[in-house]
């Protein structure tokens, strides 16, 4: 396959989703950048996916002249220290939610099971395009006792019992496609499972690579209605936002390469 091939079928991938993940997308779209590297190539990457400021960093740096393997080492260097922090979060015996799929949290998670640590996972199938199966499916390939639940049930699962009071869930574990000074874009749902979590008193914490931060604004992406509803009936409108916001109050810490912390110690850190 020949650069300009490779390069375009890496945008459609990325455009279309079949690439997840923020650190996924960036690290396809560096390698797409490094087959044709010229600002014509960065604007059509940087173009694909409007709510990855990861993929806008890493972008900036390989225009500059920082190479393929530096910034690829800093992905190495950044998940392994966020799995040293989330392992000493977890409890034995905790129950974990997740929404979606996230490299950083996935990736964790493996380590705390690998490091003897005894959790349960629950996690939202995440429709309409359904990457909480990607979720589901490494975290069951690696040992880890998971149980799914359909979006609209997700709120079951956070909620506590009203008769015994007991909460399901111990904590909430969220990637993250964009850091902001008031909060957290991330999947549709996630403002909502974070909204619900803090009246039930259930601590979210956000795992991500602070290369997510940025000051510019995102816009959320609206995605095309067939992936909600193929051939849909002309008359009926449909919204299909990709992401939500997650305000600033209801996240109870942020795990990066930096250390666990507050958001506001974060915000700090990372000027």
């Amino acid at each position: 396959m020949n650069k300009k091939k490779r390069f375009n079928e890496i945008v459609r991938k990325i455009k279309s989703v079949e690439i997840q993940g923020a650190k996924n997308v960036a690290r396809a779209a560096l390698e797409a950048y490094f087959l044709l590297p010229s600002k014509d190539s960065k604007e059509k990457l940087m173009s694909s996916r409007p709510t990855e400021p990861m993929m806008f960093y890493v972008l900036n740096l390989a225009e500059k002249g920082v190479s393929k393997k530096e910034i690829l080492n800093h992905f190495e260097f950044s998940q392994k220290e966020i799995n040293k922090h989330v392992l000493k979060l977890i409890n034995n015996g905790d129950v974990i939610f997740t929404h979606c799929h996230s490299t950083n949290v996935v990736n964790s998670l493996i380590y705390s099971k690998k490091k003897g640590k005894k959790f349960k996972v629950y996690n939202t199938e995440t429709r309409p395009l359904f990457q909480g199966r990607k979720t589901a499916v490494e975290l069951m390939k690696n040992g880890i006792d998971v149980t799914m639940f359909v979006d609209s049930a997700a709120a079951f699962a956070i909620k506590k019992d009203d008769k015994s009071d007991k909460i399901y869930v111990d904590k909430i574990f969220l990637g993250a496609d964009a850091l902001l000074k008031k909060g957290v874009i991330n999947k549709i749902g996630s403002g909502m499972f974070a909204e619900i979590a803090s009246r039930n008193k259930i601590p979210v914490y956000i795992i991500a690579d602070s290369w997510k931060f940025t000051k510019d604004k995102i816009k959320i992406e609206q995605r095309s209605l067939n992936e909600v509803w193929d051939k849909s009936p002309k008359n009926i409108k449909i919204k299909n936002p990709a992401f939500e916001f997650i305000k600033r109050k209801y996240i109870s810490g942020i795990i990066t390469e930096l250390g666990l912390m507050k958001y506001k110690e974060f915000l700090r850190k990372i000027k």
